[in-house]
């Protein structure tokens, strides 16, 4: 089949308005504008916010970009596709909010495609996902994003939200500390089955329930007072953050692999983030309760 990629632009480009507007209703504030272009081809559309009221930093980001060659992030389980054209597009976000009792929080759809030569037919898939990382969580917002995550799969069987949460909590888990980025959500890579229509329906309905899942905890938890102890203690666990992007995340190896953009590719980076040598919390504090949640648990 040919892929309709102009309706897949389309889609993604009215996503990243949707929740840029709903960010900067949040933040009070417009985010800055930053368009650029990829000499290879394609290019894409920076939404950001820098050291604003309620996020530290935030990067909302569209992207359509083509190449000559498969790099070998895309190719490395597909070798037969080795040396075909391609395009990947999508909208991925990370936000990273000032006050330690907001989660940081990702957000990624995206389609790929290897052009057909020769009579060959496209190949695409489709993945994607949304996840939370608190700092002090708290169980009635961890619940609350998990019941609107499993919400937007659930018309496209019942099968999907276990099977998706169960591969975020894999994904987003650090294997050399054995413990979870966070407290997971969702994640589907590979999707191509059974019809291009299908595919694209779910990715849609993934990237649509970001707004409802994030929202509703920026505005209960933004107010909560805080000091320097909670500062220091988000900044510690960011660090952990950037061990998973630099180290196991795909996205970031296929932006650097492919000559992507570098500062789009780390605006997914918080500012500031501390590593201190052999440190645990105090027992029965309330930074070593996150501990019981960096572990892969039922929550609905």
């Amino acid at each position: 089949m040919h892929v309709p990629v102009d309706q897949v632009h389309e889609t993604f480009s009215n996503l990243q308005e949707r929740i840029v507007s709903a960010l900067e209703d949040l933040e009070g504030a417009r985010f800055g504008s930053d368009p650029w272009t990829r000499a290879e081809g394609g290019g894409g559309l920076t939404r950001y916010c820098e050291n604003g009221a309620v996020f530290e930093r935030a990067g909302v980001l569209f992207s359509h970009v083509r190449g000559h060659t498969l790099p070998p992030s895309a190719s490395a389980h597909r070798p037969e596709l080795a040396g075909r054209g391609w395009e990947a597009m999508g909208v991925s976000m990370v936000l990273h909010p000032r006050n330690p009792y907001v989660p940081t929080t990702h957000m990624n759809v995206r389609l790929f495609v290897a052009h057909g030569s020769d009579g060959d037919q496209d190949i695409f898939w489709f993945g994607g996902g949304l996840d939370l990382t608190p700092y002090y969580p708290f169980e009635d917002d961890v619940r609350h994003f998990h019941q609107v995550c499993h919400d937007a799969v659930a018309p496209f069987g019942t099968d999907k939200y276990p099977r998706y949460k169960a591969w975020c909590d894999d994904y987003f888990l650090l294997r050399h500390r054995q413990e979870t980025r966070g407290v997971g959500g969702l994640f589907f890579d590979d999707l191509n089955s059974p019809d291009f229509n299908a595919c694209f329906a779910l990715t849609q309905s993934v990237g649509n329930c970001f707004v409802p899942a994030y929202v509703p905890i920026v505005q209960a938890r933004n107010t909560t007072p805080y000091g320097e102890r909670e500062r220091a203690f988000q900044a510690y666990r960011r660090g952990r953050y950037v061990e998973f992007n630099l180290v196991y995340d795909r996205g970031t190896l296929f932006g650097l692999q492919s000559g992507g953009r570098t500062e789009s590719i780390l605006l997914s980076m918080p500012p500031i983030a501390q590593w201190r040598y052999d440190w645990t919390p105090e027992p029965g504090s309330p930074e070593a309760a996150l501990a019981d949640y960096l572990k892969p648990r039922t929550w609905l």
